[in-house]
């Protein structure tokens, strides 16, 4: 009897999925798994060339398959791009009829630095694509979706698991926050589609093997720890260049990187020396000098990368069809029923990290805080009444507690929030310039600049995500992600000695106290599921932002500067003490930040 080829069950045959950051990578894998399985393929992202190579070769799936799925390719969308997507889900709509399945696999490794040396741009650039992306492209697709539909977001195991275990990921403050706000998105919104029959998962695979983490992250990141650590012969402003320009080249052929480090040591010999006609000779020295600083990137990335397998139970890292045969799974009518609203820890990797979560500041410690001779700035984004009055309340505080000079500066007009003894000042939050010159005219104008408190406000909690406008969106991340992240960067870039940025040496001598307020837990006695999830999102982004930005504060730049967080509200949804805040605050600023290490602080779940 002749045997006949079976082939796969198809058993998403007539489904459409659509794959973001589909061109390469996971992503190619994850829409090549689906196309085996008879769906239409929907691929989209920023580079036409990785794409139209992936429909070729998704083309050829379906016809090896024999299925009568369909591919469709949208190059140069960017998931963070409002027109461009809106557009790319009408036509969809208009040739598939709906949206089965949207998987949120977009994503860039961002900037790979200390956030010290990272730029704003850099930073709202990551959180645009890995967050924004992830929501726009969410709410989009629902309105193609129907009863069934799933959304899959993809998302890092270098986020917290839970409220109250963090990960730092150093070099990744941007990264982890908008990783962590997507594991939270993902689960709101889970909640929110219940009426409409939709699931939302996110999954956090674990280290997987790619060309982003070997012949990018990795070095990036090794290269990070050499700019600061230094190497004999190069500071900190040359290795920054030279791996900047060289770590591209790896990988290429022997001639292009050899012109290439010849190109970079002519280069680096004319700046330091100033001469224009260096010899041969001092051209050679530094060619061997860059030669061997490339060598021991490769070295650090490789002790990264095992240090990172000897985490996992069997040392292997996850395949990319791994992670696809996952997420094709989680998309099963079975399975997602059963995980639906869940993020799914698929990482298998042990990674101790120091407690960060607790409760009362006070602790054992006896209560007499002594803030003389300190500056202390408030920054409050938020316009609401409530907020105004809380600043106020710190600030009155913090003077009763004899600080030297309290400073708030508010969007809003400086009358709404002066009182006295203080001073008072409006500032656009979202500039940077503005930012960095209001802070150090209060540096110059009092003498010092010690603390720095910022309240973010918070936001309607009793509004669906999936209602908002895109503007309305934007306006949430500013808020509760980017203008933190900016004011964390300028105040600590302050508070440091003067020359530490260009020298991170410095850094060591450098001390002050960083605590960020809110948003606050939601009031009610009864407080739905929806509005709880809700109100976690921009909590999860700052809760692995706060440790990994005091991970490479402490343990890579040596510094005594401390960023703090502190979350308001309970779970029983009573309101947060004004008083229990106010000593929370001065206790923090008051005592050493090394005699502990938590760093967020759930002050009102304890009794007052």
């Amino acid at each position: 009897m002749e045997r006949q080829f079976l082939g796969p069950s198809l058993k998403f045959s007539g489904k459409t999925v659509v794959v973001t950051g589909s061109g390469t990578g996971i992503g190619q894998t994850i829409a090549k798994k689906f196309a085996e399985n008879g769906a239409h393929i929907v691929i989209m992202g920023r580079r036409s060339g990785p794409l139209e190579e992936t429909s070729n070769l998704l083309s050829e799936i379906v016809r090896a398959t024999g299925s009568n799925g369909r591919i469709r390719c949208f190059p140069g969308v960017d998931v963070a791009d409002e027109i461009g997507i809106n557009e790319m889900f009408q036509t969809i709509k208009e040739e598939f009829g709906k949206v089965d399945i949207i998987v949120n696999n977009a994503g860039v490794s961002g900037p790979v630095k200390a956030f010290t040396n990272a730029s704003n741009e850099e930073f709202k650039e990551c959180v645009r694509i890995h967050l924004t992306g992830t929501f726009w492209t969410s709410l989009q697709g629902i309105h193609s979706m129907q009863q069934g539909g799933k959304i899959i977001t993809i998302s890092t195991f270098f986020t917290e698991e839970s409220p109250y275990e963090q990960r730092p990921y150093r070099f990744r403050s941007p990264y982890t926050a908008a990783q962590g706000a997507k594991n939270r998105l993902a689960q709101a919104l889970a909640w929110e589609l219940v009426e409409k029959g939709i699931v939302s998962i996110a999954t956090n695979p674990g280290p997987v093997h790619s060309d982003r983490i070997y012949r990018t992250v990795y070095p990036k990141a090794a290269a990070e720890f050499l700019r600061i650590g230094g190497y004999q012969g190069l500071n900190s402003k040359e290795i920054e260049k030279l791996t900047t320009q060289m770590l591209p080249m790896l990988g290429q052929p022997k001639t292009v990187l050899a012109e290439h480090l010849r190109k970079a040591a002519v280069e680096i010999s004319k700046s330091s020396t100033g001469n224009t006609s260096d010899s041969s000779a001092v051209i050679g020295k530094m060619e061997q000098l860059i030669e061997g600083l490339l060598s021991k990137v490769h070295e650090i990335a490789e002790k990264i990368q095992s240090n990172t397998a000897n985490m996992i139970v069997d040392g292997e890292f996850l395949t990319q069809d791994e992670v696809a045969s996952m997420v094709m799974n989680l998309c099963s009518d079975e399975i997602s029923k059963l995980v639906n609203g869940r993020v799914v820890p698929n990482d298998r990797i042990f990674y101790p990290v120091k407690p960060a979560v607790g409760t009362s500041v006070l602790g054992a410690d006896i209560f007499d805080p002594n803030l003389r001779g300190k500056v202390v700035v408030i920054t409050i984004t938020s316009p609401a009444q409530k907020d105004l009055d809380r600043a106020n309340e710190i600030a009155q505080g913090l003077l009763s507690y004899h600080a030297k000079q309290v400073a708030v500066l508010s969007m809003a007009t400086p009358d709404s929030v002066r009182l006295r003894g203080s001073y008072s000042d409006s500032v656009n939050f979202s500039d940077e310039k503005s930012v960095r010159k209001i802070l150090n005219t209060i540096k110059t104008k009092f003498g010092s600049l010690d603390v720095l408190i910022h309240l973010t406000g918070d936001y309607d909690y009793d509004r669906p995500f999936h209602s908002l406008t895109r503007t309305e969106w934007d306006s949430l991340v500013d808020n509760f992600v980017t203008i933190p992240g900016l004011i964390v960067r300028e105040v600590i870039g302050i508070m440091a000695p003067e020359g530490a940025l260009d020298d991170p040496q410095k850094f060591r001598s450098s001390k002050g106290v960083v605590v960020l307020i809110g948003p606050d837990a939601p009031l009610g006695r009864k407080v739905s599921g929806a509005v709880r999830a809700r109100s976690e999102v921009f909590r999860g982004a700052l809760r692995p932002y706060v440790v990994t930005v005091n991970q490479e504060l402490s343990d890579i730049l040596g510094s005594e500067i401390r960023v703090y967080m502190i979350l308001p509200g309970n779970t029983a949804g009573e309101l947060p003490s004004i008083e229990t805040l106010r000593k929370s605050i001065a206790h923090l600023i008051s005592v050493s930040p090394l005699r502990r290490s938590e760093l967020i602080f759930y002050t009102d779940e304890i009794p007052n």
